[in-house]
């Protein structure tokens, strides 16, 4: 399976990793936050020298509770990143997170090749057809309501076969627009508790039903700090653990914190897969 990003066809035969880079105050895990040009720039590179595939650029802060921040904002922190990521690193494939069709659409005209949303198109009726007209990979996440309010959308009848319901219906309404490439994502950590997200990832291989390729984001969430008793800061040994766990049931993708890790966890894999 291959997706196309800006015209280089990206194999997906080995699973890939996806550095995040965060161009927020206020994202969950501190050390994630890429506030002035230097740090953007000796984050990306180091992501890129480590193995990343994918930069996740992030402008808007998702986590629980957060501030929601005017598209301007959002703009206003990402466009400067985009540019100077790309003149630095001209190679790079750079994801962009966020659920706003103009967010989307500007940065994909400064060069970005892949979109990344949190609410699959629900928070912006525009986002769809966007991504149908530059026809970019797009990474649809499940989530209930908004980042302000999801962590009291937690009920679910059944909580994968609703999920997975989901996704089909999201699915559906971006194959009768033309989108081709997708990716999805079970949104761990966004409107599940801790032991919904555990259960999730305990069946995770029934996403393979969707044939789509996996995208799994667990890196240093509070379902392992939590767990754990201790912090974000701490949490890599954990995310290593949840990593190889969703990679051994099928994931395609792990957006991560820590690249290195990650591409380490992908070739043990192999190595047992193998």
């Amino acid at each position: 399976m291959f997706i196309n990003c800006k015209g280089n066809l990206i194999d997906l035969a080995q699973p890939k990793v996806m550095g995040i880079i965060n161009i927020t105050p206020d994202s969950f895990y501190s050390g994630s936050r890429s506030n002035t040009e230097k740090e953007i720039l000796t984050n990306a590179e180091k992501m890129l020298q480590e193995g990343a595939t994918f930069l996740d650029l992030g402008a808007y802060s998702s986590r629980p509770g957060a501030d929601d921040i005017s598209i301007d904002e959002e703009l206003g922190r990402m466009m400067p990143a985009i540019e100077m990521i790309l003149k630095e690193f001209p190679v790079a494939v750079l994801s962009i997170d966020t659920f706003r069709a103009e967010v989307a659409e500007k940065s994909i005209q400064a060069g970005a090749a892949i979109i990344n949303d949190i609410s699959a198109g629900k928070l912006d009726d525009k986002m769809l057809p966007a991504i149908a007209r530059y026809q970019v990979p797009y990474i649809m996440m499940h989530m209930k309501g908004t980042p302000q309010n999801m962590k009291d959308l937690n009920q679910y009848d059944d909580l994968t076969a609703d999920v997975l319901f989901y996704f089909s219906e999201r699915i559906r309404a971006a194959r009768n627009l033309g989108i081709n490439d997708l990716i999805v994502d079970p949104g761990f950590g966004f409107a599940k508790n801790i032991a919904q997200n555990f259960e999730l990832l305990s069946k995770l291989e029934l996403f393979k039903n969707l044939e789509l390729p996996l995208l799994v984001g667990v890196s240093r969430k509070s379902m392992i700090w939590k767990s754990l008793d201790i912090s974000a800061s701490e949490a890599l040994n954990g995310t290593t653990v949840l990593n190889t766990t969703a990679l051994l049931k099928g994931a395609g993708f792990l957006r991560v914190h820590d690249v290195k890790e990650a591409m380490e966890c992908i070739k043990l894999t192999r190595e047992l897969i193998n």
